[in-house]
């Protein structure tokens, strides 16, 4: 695997991440609530799948072997972005903090 697909597993990791290690709507707009709400989380994660597989599409093609991707590339490929978000979900829901 070149590095540019290795660059392409640790943007994933860092982008299905992002919606649950903030507070923030795509980690820059502060949001009114003190909290956001998992359908705003969901939401930015689907963007973000986007955005990060448009990145691979555009450094596949530059370097010059794109090829044609199935519904079961995007299926898959889906799915392993939920699987990368798990550390976040785990960190932001499932841990318990302490109050100050």
């Amino acid at each position: 695997m070149s590095a540019a697909g290795w660059f392409i597993v640790l943007l994933a990791l860092a982008g299905a991440n992002l919606p649950f290690l903030n507070q923030r709507l795509f980690g820059i707009v502060p949001l009114r609530a003190s909290k956001k709400s998992a359908w705003i989380r969901i939401a930015e994660m689907i963007v973000l799948y986007f955005v990060v597989g448009a990145f691979g599409f555009l450094l596949e093609a530059r370097a010059g072997n794109r090829f044609e991707q199935g519904w079961q590339f995007y299926a898959i490929t889906f799915s392993l972005f939920v699987v990368f978000a798990f550390p976040g979900f785990a960190w932001q829901y499932l841990v318990k903090r302490r109050l100050a």
